[in-house]
Parts: structure tokens; sequence; C-alpha cells
């Protein structure tokens, strides 16, 4: 066990995957932070003190491929089940029987995933850019397969064992800082322009990221630590989340169209992409989310929403854990 300051405490815990890494602080009810791709712990670096602060027992992770949690070497091992039982476990090896879940990106996914298929122990859950849509539909690698026309839909392209690898790892703090930036509203590409959603016939997803121009929420020092992380643990780890949806859409048949029944928060950016392009999944909420306690839309803010706009995110969540259930 280390540790970064006399309150925040790093430590590993049993999982089904071998070991999670985690961030404490505080005391109090449990809150379960997970982040997204590409990042780690690390993205709730605001959220941390003021929960903690708050009253809350505030407790980020590497996510199972990430940082210093376990790397397991078969792709299967990052389907969507298994990284709802190491939050399970999480909880359990922390000494308590139940926690609010919060999750950004494909954190949002599986927060939203744990609150479904393990109601026991998470009691309510908090979404973060990704809005909550339930399993449904065609196999999800036929519908990205036809997006984009010419042009190919960028989860197919990390859906390819080794090709999102060759291009990001040779410049990892290059390439990090690039999709950082495409994402972000101060940053992104303006309106109209090639989209970095996107990767051209024979091109690569960097061909499109805005050169030069860093995110006023992201310091070179976030930058280091973002890129030293990779740089260590290479990019499968992560991109693996992308090639399990196929999996995940089987796992999940018993979950078809079910609603998440605990009370829950939304948060998305009004420049995200993952908020306009499911417009449709927010609307849906009454039905799909029906213990939705409150839902917000964030203007001048693109994908990173808590750490674009930390001070607004971190009054929303406050409120939101106050008027949670006992």
């Amino acid at each position: 066990m280390s540790h970064q300051a006399t309150d925040v405490t790093h430590r590993l815990v049993s999982s089904p995957a071998g070991r999670i890494h985690l961030v404490e602080q505080g005391a109090g009810p449990l809150v379960l932070l997970v982040h997204g791709f590409p990042e780690s712990w690390y993205s709730w670096r605001h959220q941390l003190p003021v929960l903690a602060a708050a009253g809350y027992r505030a407790v980020a992770i590497d996510v199972r491929g990430y940082g210093r949690s376990s790397r397991p070497g078969d792709t299967n091992a990052y389907r969507m089940l298994e990284l709802v039982a190491d939050n399970a476990a999480v909880v359990h090896a922390l000494g308590e029987q139940s926690a609010v879940i919060v999750g950004h990106d494909w954190g949002a996914t599986i927060a939203a995933n744990s609150a479904l298929v393990r109601p026991d122990v998470f009691r309510a859950v908090g979404l973060l850019s990704v809005p909550y849509a339930p399993r449904g539909g065609p196999r999800p690698s036929e519908v990205f397969a036809q997006m984009g026309g010419e042009e190919e839909f960028y989860v197919s392209y990390f859906q390819q064992p080794g090709r999102a690898e060759a291009e990001a790892e040779p410049d990892v703090r290059g390439w990090l800082a690039g999709f950082y930036a495409a994402l972000s509203a101060d940053t992104m590409p303006a309106p109209g322009g090639p989209s970095p959603y996107f990767v051209g016939r024979g091109g690569m997803l960097r061909d499109r990221f805005p050169v030069g121009r860093r995110p006023a929420w992201l310091s070179e020092n976030d930058l280091d630590l973002y890129a030293g992380e990779f740089e260590r643990t290479g990019m499968s780890g992560a991109l693996n989340r992308y090639r399990n949806m196929d999996r995940d859409w089987e796992d999940l048949a018993d979950f078809d169209g079910a609603p998440i029944t605990q009370p829950s928060l939304f948060i998305g950016g009004g420049l995200d992409a993952s908020t306009t392009w499911m417009a449709d999944a927010i609307k849906a909420y009454p039905a799909t989310l029906p213990g939705l306690i409150s839902s917000h839309i964030l203007d001048n803010c693109g994908h990173w929403i808590q750490q674009e706009h930390p001070a607004e995110t971190n009054r929303l969540l406050t409120d939101w854990l106050a008027h949670l259930p006992a």
C-alpha cells in the first residue's frame, strides 16, 4: 500500500481478473468511480476530494486492462460480465455490501450494466457522457459496419486486434493528446470538418486529430501521467473492451430491453457526440431509467465531462448523492 497524500490511499484488491488497483479517499457510504477509454483512475482526480469532503468513501479504480490492474492476455477476459464481477469484488473487498456506482464513457456502460446485473450490490447509478440504452437490436458489429459509407467507424477500427495498437503505440503521448483534443469542446474540429470518429480508406484515426492544440483541462503533467501508464502497459488491454461488444450482446440476452430501476443520474456534454448521436436513448429515459432523479446537458462541454467541467460535475454529483435513499 502506498500513499499519494495523507488522505489518499492506493492499493490492490482481489478480483476475478487477479487484482484491481484503486485510489480511495474519505469515509462514509461507498461511491465507486469507473473511468472510460483511454484514461485511468486519474480521470476522477477532481471528484475524489470533493466527494470525500461531502462525507463519502470515494474510490476510483483502474479498470481491468488499465494502469496497475491486471491485464489478462485473453481478449474474452474483457467481456462486460467480467468487468461487472470486478466491480462487485471491489465493493466486497472494501468490506461493504453495497455502493453507488458512477461511470464515464465506457465506464458509464460498465456502471449501467453493473447496476442492471447486480442490483443487490449497486443501489444507485450515475452515468456521464454515454446514455443508457438497453441491450437489443442487431449484433453490434453489424450496426457499426454499416456506418460511415466508404469511411470506417472508429469502433470497427478498434475492434481489429493490433490495428489501433500499431497506430498509437509508437507515439503514445502524441496519440493520446490528439484523441483528447478531438473530443474536447475547446479543441474539437469545427462543425462540417472531417469527423475524428471515422477513418478514411487506407488511413489512420489520428489523421483527423487536431494538431498542436491541447485542451485547457489537460495540463502537461496530466498528459505525462496518462501517457506514462499506456507506454508501460500498451493499448491492448484498453482496446479489448471494444473487441467484446458482440460477446456482451450474447451474454446479456436475458436483459434484452431491460430498464435500470435504481435511482440514477445522467450528465452529458452539449458538444459530445455520445450525447447527440444517442439523443433517442435520452428521450427514452422515462422507460429505460424509471428511477432517474436528475438529467443534465452541460453547455460548451465535450466528451471529458468531469475534467472539462469539474466544479459543475461535482455539484451535480453531490446534490444527487444527497437525495439518494439512505
